[in-house]
């Protein structure tokens, strides 16, 4: 060691004044800088003495090289030097203080020594500061020379007593074995101050290297806890920065990136703020800090919770007695040198658990000269099933185990304590793991042992050092003695006199014993016993042996049977094991020759095995699957050979550096061993000895040569050298060869290799461990459009090149090859490229010729008439989503995946193919949806279990709750796919509404014959288009003309209107021509409902009846007023049209209040508007009766306003009885005696349940509040009790929209009434119907709990919307029900208050639910009053960005949670409402296009008449389709139909009482979508058809039964309810007995299948005929006659004496054994009958008088019974012989 004394100065600089010895010693150089680490706070002078210091600081040399240096630190006393005006030099000077006469300034002795003794290195420098201080006799150049003359073992476990020459004496202990570390009792001083969790964190943060930085302001501990924390990582070593003190000069150094263990005195916290990603420990405090964007690993689990369990019971012992009634007397810990090697044990115990078995996953490389050792990560995790494990993972990529590996690996060296544990006592670890007391036990065992090693003797000799007499008084003069400079001459020639001893002595240290390091274990056993094998029933590998034996015998049939369960057990890692072994058998010569099917099959099998291997292939499938895809081939043709390497490519692990190289270096280990048994075999030929067993491990075998290498002449060693570089060598050249085979694609022209990273294997995109992968090194060289071939395949023969270069570099340069060998492999590997592209070419070019796989034929579609392909089939596989019933997680077989093609049609986007599971390979897979539904396109990558990896995909939502995920085959070009999209989305949103599929419909290549039917079609298209230019003309001109206009096709009625000044008169704007258009205008829908509601009557005469409150105005036939409403409206009869217009200015979009409905008993009202503008609300409300002074445009339009209310108001009888409710008197006794009231209307209410029928249910006005959000006080959700808070009710209540109505004051005496309610706005209809999409139809199956059905149903709040829109229209049909009107004005009029207004007539008029009202509510409400279908549908480009709304489709879904509340009210059935929910997307009618109907007249598409249609096939109007579908089908009737007169219905609105929409769910695979009726009925034609045997098959008796798969078949048609079960029958029957007969029946018998028309014969009820529900008769008069037991027909009976011949329906019962006759088959009353019992013989007969013309004789026969003789005759004589063949079996059977 060397001694330096340094001076110091105020905020100056260290210097060393003197070093001994002057020159550096050979073995060990002096430390640079070592004057920052003496004061690591800086020099400075202070104002009092300071007590002396000590501490070590360690300084690492630039081998690696730890230097202990012991700092003894003393304050001599100076004059100030500012005080005296001089100044030494390096100090610099101190700022204006008062400066005091004396500073003290610090002196350092300094200790470097190589070995770390604290405590010696403390009793020497203070001894040496003794003897100045003291001033003893001895020279301190005896003490010194005496010091650095001292030697020392490193280890050993010797004792020295040393002595400087003082009077003292020292004993110094050696460790026994220097691997250990030496830690004293710092280990249990961390534990102390941080706490066993915070050390804990510190100890994962140190061995996955993160950053941690030390903190306290005594400088000693900070070197004590960063020597404890190197030692509990033992037998880690740490190789990072480690700094245990840093001087604050130095302090930039913690900005660097790499990890280190620094500690940094409390002095400089502030400074350490800043820093963002390292750990902090402060040891005063004891907290560990760790920054948020660092995430420290832990432990893996048990391992976590035994190492806190163990650490406890050594740290505070007392913890587990604590609740003991009876503690022992004492449970101290043991002393802290004790508990400190305790400490030290549970983590040597924790490295243990850890490392076990590593030993068996070594790769020795080379032996000689060196050994060289790898270790295979990929197989210990993967035998230790931690292959999650992110500690574990990190710390086996960390430089420490690197380390720890190339110090431990070589099988040959000295062993210790660690060694010892790993090899002897895993099985023991194993055991007590779960017990922690016999842990405990194991413990203390090891921490004796660790102890031993520090103390190996126990009885220490005394130490004797002297201290200074006494401390030195801080002024004391006697001590201002500086200490002086001493003679280097003497202290040198004390180290000379030393050296030469040092030559002629003996050595000090006993040599170490190397041996073979025992292995322990191996790791298999341990893991099977911990049963982390994955099971695999033994059922699942016979399944695997089954196929392979099946496939190499031939047996394809059977083979392709097990096929889907083999590739269902290869999931399991037992299975893949079992599947290579089975392969390698079947290989001969490292070959094995199949034909196509067997490799075909072959290949996939490796693919399933392979697809499941992680990057890593820890289970090492893929190693063992190496030499087997260079095995197995087939002939392609002459002299060329398809090996299976050409189709195993797609896997991640071919592309990872760290795969290669663990199977490199297994092989040569393998090769390596083989050389050296050889060497065994040849040394003793005759008896092989024992000792070397031929199965011997590659490490043993390296340990025994080792052993012998220095017996060996120089020639052989040489020869063994070259041997072993030789084989790595070969074994280079043999992978360059293999990696090639691997990463060069058959077609090298593709650059298929570079889409290597998106195979959708989700690690190798996530895991960071993948830094080799070879898609980063091509990333520039993949550029497909290049269009140059050899361009792109040498540039994938470059990177292949680059990929393997890389690799060769790494593996020889790490095993130690020559470089002349290094340059042949760079030379040959370009070669050995070029040559396999060659190869492959020609493989390539054959394997074209192949035959193709037998892929599915591609099914066509079936297409609507005027449907036309946009693009053909594309093969493509139809990836299953999240909906589960079709991958056959519920039960069934497998529907999805499904491989088939996609259609792109001008109408519908369809995938149409069969599953791949073979079991149901026969069904047929149909996915469809309108292409005008499709609400969401995207990219998705997919990853199919079989053969073919694809890599594209589109995800396709559609809002008919469908959809498509789509894989296009690797058939299907890219460029094609992008072809496909762009047309989709060309049809998805055309340029205008007349691209839709409604106005292309078959008009594309038919040109001819459009223009013929254009001529035809001209007048009303010229017509409707004139109509509206002149509008548009005369909007803004007035013309004052009276003139009355009398359209010409109303036979006995026509419209007399006065018009008023300003407004126009029809016949002045409309030439005559256009005057057919008008009178389609009063024709339409509204008009005719008007008619019925009585609300606008046509009179002949010019004078307008005024007792009529309503009248129908023209004010807005040009739709001048209002674009969206119709041309037609119900106004009061005393308004004005010129108010009109004004009024309508104050209303959104001027959509004014008019008339809807009134009801036909209470005489309200109902009207509709659009909310007001904003500046008009104060107006209408501020205050209505003041009088106005001066009328402004405001006021007087507020007036207006007042006036129209007012006009309403007065057209309600209520208002103008005479005891009417403008007294509060008469209002109460009139409408609110509850007795009165119960018994008046209680014929009118129904509830959605029984219970609440006869409740009072009056609406409080202030329900808005309640409606926004609030609960309702019925707990069904109907309204409450009491709810009249004040007792007046308003004529007329305004149904506002809350946010528009602040600011508006009620006059409590007011007749109109303000009920504020919060309406949903349409956003939130859009992404709640976002939500309901995804929850009913999700894109991938989730196991989240926060992803299921209901928790996602739930977050859509579809279900509160509902129930907000039938709350709202509840409380209006209650209002009008008491008499008042009601107006709903809510935000632009044409999407909630549609939804209201529609729901409310439909409660209140049962007209509205008949299939004609129905139509008629859609039509005028939502049609003519303008909701916008287009805009709100995005069905076109310009709507694109607004997104789809389905305000409609909210409101078919209340009309569907009515109809389950009240099934028997409504004559069309659910499927109707789906059907219309269906096509208002679907763009198939052209009901549901534009946004009103002025633009429909501007198109032209109102008034198209019936007969001018292009094509009869082509129906326009979705109502004419459901007419025409009506009278084929009772699909959209509801059989329960039976409607209760003039009924309100009240539903209940709670959510709890809304159900899911069917229509949203289910789904029909086998047809698609069932609301094309057309396409259903021809493929369930085709499907009976194809099921037709060609000759009937006698062998075996075909079961009926059918399984129903339910998202498969279409429930409804597999499983009919029994009504359309018996329609079904009796039609079928009736179209029989109807061949059968046809000669006698008459007119009422001839039944065709028209089943609407049997409907009505059979009394099922329909409207027309006016009968009740009259299903019970039907059925009773049915059943019967429909048994097969039965016989039925016309037969003519001679009547009894003198009686005609009449025709009887007759029906032979068996069951009842009756033969019973009717008038007609019609005919219910049974006209008598027969009984068999009393039949005696059936004979034939002959023709008596009166008996029916032109019948042959046979057809008469007699019937005979024990009363009378009964003569009949049939229609033939078959027909005669029939009916008695049957009596006569009947009679038989009795």
């Amino acid at each position: 060691p060397s001694l330096s004394l340094s001076p110091g100065g105020s905020e100056g600089q260290g210097h060393i004044l003197q070093r001994f010895p002057e020159k550096d010693w050979e073995d060990n150089p002096f430390p640079q800088g070592i004057e920052l680490f003496c004061q690591p706070n800086g020099w400075q002078l202070v104002p009092e003495r300071e007590r002396p210091s000590f501490f070590v600081s360690v300084l690492t040399d630039i081998n690696s090289e730890r230097h202990y240096c012991a700092c003894f630190t003393f304050w001599e006393g100076l004059d100030n030097p500012l005080k005296a005006e001089a100044s030494e030099v390096d100090e610099d000077e101190v700022p204006g203080l008062v400066q005091p006469a004396q500073v003290f300034a610090p002196k350092s002795l300094v200790l470097v020594s190589r070995l770390d003794h604290t405590e010696v290195f403390r009793n020497c420098l203070g001894l040496i500061y003794t003897v100045h201080v003291d001033s003893l006799s001895v020279p301190l150049e005896t003490v010194i020379g005496n010091l650095l003359t001292c030697v020392i073992p490193v280890a050993g476990g010797s004792q020295r007593t040393i002595t400087l020459g003082a009077g003292d004496r020292q004993v110094i202990q050696t460790p026994i074995n220097d691997s250990l570390p030496v830690s004293g009792s710092s280990v249990a001083h961390l534990f102390r101050q941080l706490g066993i969790v915070n050390v804990l964190y510190l100890f994962c943060a140190a061995l996955t290297e993160h950053k941690i930085l030390f903190l306290s302001s005594s400088y000693q501990r900070l070197t004590d806890a960063c020597r404890a924390l190197l030692a509990i990582m033992f037998p880690l070593k740490y190789s990072f920065t480690y700094v245990p003190i840093l001087p604050g000069k130095l302090l930039e150094v913690l900005s660097t990136p790499t990890p280190f263990i620094i500690g940094v005195n409390s002095f400089f916290r502030s400074e350490t703020q800043e820093l963002l990603d390292v750990i902090i420990a402060d040891l005063d405090g004891g907290t560990v800090t760790i920054p948020e964007c660092v995430h420290i690993s832990l432990l893996p689990d048990p391992l976590l919770q035994q190492t806190q369990t163990a650490l406890s019971m050594v740290l505070d012992p007392e913890l587990e007695i604590a609740d003991h009634a009876f503690p022992p007397s004492s449970t101290q810990p043991s002393t802290l040198k004790i508990q400190d090697k305790e400490i030290r044990a549970v983590f040597l115990w924790l490295f243990g658990q850890l490392f076990h078995g590593y030993r068996w996953c070594l790769h020795i490389i080379r032996i000689h000269p060196e050994p060289v050792i790898r270790f295979h990560k990929a197989a210990f995790l993967g035998q230790r099933a931690l292959t999650e494990d992110d500690f574990l993972m990190k710390v086996l990529d960390g430089m420490a185990f690197a380390g720890f590996i190339s110090e431990r690996g070589p099988p040959y060296r000295p062993t210790d304590l660690f060694d010892d544990l790993i090899a002897n006592q895993v099985e023991r670890i194993r055991q007590e793991e779960c017990s922690p007391h016999k842990v405990m036990n194991h413990i203390k065992e090891l921490a004796e042992q660790l102890f031993k090693n520090e103390n190996p003797y126990p009885a220490v000799a005394m130490h004797k050092v002297q201290q200074p007499a006494e401390s030195p008084g801080h002024n004391d003069p006697k001590n201002l003695a500086i200490f002086p400079p001493l003679d280097d001459v003497t202290v040198q020639l004390f180290i000379d006199h030393a050296a030469a001893k040092l030559k002629t002595a003996p050595p000090v240290v006993k040599a170490e014993l190397n041996g073979m390091v025992p292995s322990g274990p191996p790791l298999g056993d341990i893991v099977d016993r911990h049963g982390h094998v994955l099971a695999n029933s033994a059922r699942r590998l016979e399944v695997v042996r089954n196929c392979i034996t099946y496939i190499f015998d031939n047996k394809m049939l059977e083979a392709k049977k097990l096929m889907p369960a083999v590739l269902r057990a290869l999931k399991g890692r037992a299975a893949r094991v079992c599947l290579t072994q089975e392969l390698n058998q079947h290989v001969l010569q490292n070959r094995a020759v199949l034909d196509d099917q067997q490799f075909d099959y072959i290949v996939r099998m490796m693919n399933c095995t392979l697809q499941d291997c992680s990057h890593m292939d820890e289970h090492g499938i893929a190693a063992i699957l190496l030499p087997l895809v260079t095995a197995f081939c087939r002939k392609l043709g002459a002299g060329i050979t398809q090996f299976a390497y050409c189709c195993v490519q797609e896997h991640v692990v071919w592309t990872n550096m760290q795969f290669w190289e663990a199977m490199f270096y297994s092989d040569v280990q393998n090769h390596i061993r083989a050389l050296y048994l050889e060497y065994i075999h040849t040394l003793t030929p005759s008896d092989l000895s024992p000792s070397t067993p031929p199965q011997s491990r590659a490490l043993e075998l390296a340990s025994e040569q080792s052993r012998l290498w220095p017996t060996l002449s120089k020639e052989q060693q040489s020869e063994r050298v070259q041997k072993e570089e030789s084989t790595v060598f070969s074994q280079a050249i043999h992978y360059a060869n293999r990696m090639s085979y691997l990463l060069l694609p058959l077609d090298t022209s593709k650059n298929r290799l570079l889409n290597r990273s998106g195979i959708g294997d989700v690690e190798s995109v996530s895991n960071s461990y993948v830094t080799n992968s070879i898609a980063g090194s091509m990333a520039e060289s993949y550029d497909t459009e290049s269009g140059f071939e050899d361009a792109e395949s040498s540039d994938v023969a470059n990177s292949v090149v680059r990929f393997i270069n890389r690799f060769v570099d790494k593996v020889c340069n790490e095993s130690g090859v020559t470089n002349e060998h290094l340059k042949a492999l760079h030379t040959m590997i370009p070669d050995i490229v070029q040559m396999h592209i060659e190869t492959l070419d020609a493989v390539h070019r054959e394997s074209k010729r192949l035959p193709p796989i037998q892929k599915p034929k591609l099914l066509r579609p079936i297409l609507l008439a005027g449907e036309e392909l946009v693009m053909d089939g594309m093969r493509v596989h139809l990836i299953s989503d999240g909906r589960e019933e079709a991958t056959g997680a519920l039960g069934g077989p497998p529907l999805l995946p499904a491989e088939g093609a996609i259609f792109l049609t001008t109408y519908r986007l369809i995938f149409k193919g069969t599953p791949n599971d073979p079991l149901v390979g026969e069904q047929v897979v149909t996915r469809s949806f309108p292409i005008a539904s499709l609400t969401k396109e995207k990219r998705i990558s997919v990853s199919l279990s079989m053969d073919q990896f694809i890599q594209e995909g589109l995800q396709l939502r559609s809002c008919t709750f469908q959809l498509l995920k789509i894989a296009f085959d690797e058939e299907v070009a890219s460029d094609l796919a992008e072809v496909f999209r762009k047309h989709m989305h060309k049809l998805r949103y055309p340029q205008h509404v007349q691209g839709t599929f409604a106005f292309t419909v078959g008009q594309s290549g038919k040109t001819l014959v459009e223009h013929k039917t254009k001529d035809k079609n001209q007048s009303i298209k010229t017509l409707s288009k004139n109509l509206v230019k002149s509008a548009k003309r005369t909007i803004g001109r007035q013309y004052v003309t009276r003139k009355k206009y009398s359209p010409p096709t109303w036979e006995n009625r026509s419209i007399s209107e006065e018009l008023d000044q300003g407004s126009l008169t029809l016949s002045s704007t409309i030439r005559s021509s256009d005057r057919q258009t008008m009178s389609n205008v009063v024709e339409r829908a509204c008009c005719r409902d008007y008619q019925r509601l009585g609300l606008g009557t046509l009179s002949n005469s010019l004078t307008r009846s005024k007792n009529e409150p309503f009248r129908i105005s023209t004010v807005n036939r040009m739709y001048t007023v209002c674009r969206s409403y119709p041309g037609l409206l119900i106004v009061p009869q005393s308004i004005p049209d010129s108010t009109i217009q004004r009024i309508s200015r104050c209303y959104r979009q001027n959509r004014f209040p008019v008339v809807c409905w009134r009801s036909s008993r209470t005489k309200a009202v109902l009207l509709r508007s659009a909310g007001l503008h904003a500046k008009g609300v104060v107006g209408f409300f501020k205050s209505p009766n003041a009088p106005s002074a001066g009328p402004s445009q405001a006021d007087s339009t507020s007036l207006e306003q007042e006036k129209y209310m007012q006009a309403i108001i007065s057209s309600m009888p209520s208002y103008c009885e005479p005891s009417g409710r403008n007294t509060l008197g008469g209002f109460t006794s009139t409408h609110m005696s509850t007795s009165g009231r119960t018994h008046t209307h209680q014929g009118f209410r129904k509830w959605g349940s029984i219970r609440g029928s006869g409740r009072l249910s009056a609406y409080n006005p202030e329900v808005g509040n309640r409606l926004s959000c609030k609960e309702s006080p019925q707990p069904n959700g109907g309204p409450s009790e009491a709810l009249f808070l004040r007792q007046q009710r308003a004529y007329l209540y305004i149904i506002g929209d809350k946010t528009q109505l602040k600011g508006g004051k009620q006059d409590s005496f007011q007749q109109w009434e303000v009920v504020p309610i919060e309406v949903c706005d349409v956003r939130q209809v859009k992404n709640s119907f976002k939500k309901l999409m995804k929850a009913c139809v999700p894109s991938s199956a989730t196991s989240e709990p926060s992803m299921t059905f209901h928790r996602c149903l739930e977050e859509s709040e579809w279900m509160c919307l509902l129930h907000r829109v039938l709350q709202v229209s509840v409380l209006v049909v209650e209002l009008l029900d008491t008499g008042s009107s009601v107006m709903v004005s809510l935000e632009d009029g044409w999407d909630v208050t549609t939804q209201v207004v529609s729901l409310v007539q439909l409660l209140s008029d049962p007209y509205y639910r008949t299939f004609d009202g129905f139509r008629l509510l859609v039509e005028k409400e939502w049609l003519s009053f303008g909701h916008r279908f287009s805009h709100r549908g995005a069905q076109t480009l310009a709507s694109q960005s607004s997104g789809f709304t389905p305000v409609f489709l909210q409101f078919l879904d209340c009309v569907h949670q009515i109809h389950l509340q009240f099934p028997m009210e409504f004559e069309f059935s659910q499927y109707y409402l789906k059907f219309l929910a269906y096509h208002y997307v679907s763009n198939r009618f052209r009901t549901f296009l534009l946004d009103s109907d002025y633009e429909r007249i501007e198109l032209g598409v109102l008034y198209e008449e019936k007969g001018e249609r292009k094509n009869p096939q082509v129906c326009k109007s979705v109502w004419d389709y459901i007419d025409r579908l009506n009278k084929k089908t009772p699909i959209f009737f509801n059989y329960m139909f039976s409607p209760e007169d003039e009924e309100v219905l009240r539903p209940y609105s709670f959510i709890s009482n809304l159900k899911v929409w069917d229509f949203y769910t289910e789904e029909t695979l086998s047809e698609g979508p069932s609301y094309d009726w057309e396409l259903v009925q021809r493929g369930r034609q085709e499907r009976l058809a194809e099921e037709v045997p060609d000759k009937p098959d006698t062998t075996t008796p075909k079961s009926q039964r059918h399984i129903v798969w339910p998202c498969y078949d279409s429930r409804s048609r597999v499983v009919p309810d029994s009504i359309t079960k018996l329609l079904q029958v009796s039609g079928d029957y009736l179209h029989i007995t109807y061949r059968q007969y046809t000669p006698s029946f008459n007119s009422s018998l001839l039944m065709s299948s028209n089943l609407s028309h049997q409907r009505r014969s059979q009394g099922v009820y329909l409207p027309e005929s006016g009968v009740g529900s009259s299903i019970n008769l039907w059925l009773t008069r049915f059943l019967l006659p429909l048994t097969p037991r039965s016989f039925e027909g016309i037969l003519y009976k001679k009547g009894a004496l003198l009686k005609p011949w009449k025709p009887r329906w007759f029906v032979l019962d068996k069951t009842k054994h009756q033969l019973r006759y009717y008038e007609t088959r019609q005919d219910k009353e049974c006209k008598g009958v027969i009984e068999l019992a009393e039949v005696e013989s059936v004979i034939p007969g002959t023709p008596t008088m009166g008996a029916p013309k032109n019948i042959e004789e046979k057809a008469f026969f007699d019937l005979k019974t024990t009363k009378r003789v009964y003569n009949f005759c049939a229609q033939d004589s078959p027909n005669a012989q029939l009916w008695m063949d049957s009596i006569q079996s009947c009679l038989s059977d009795a």
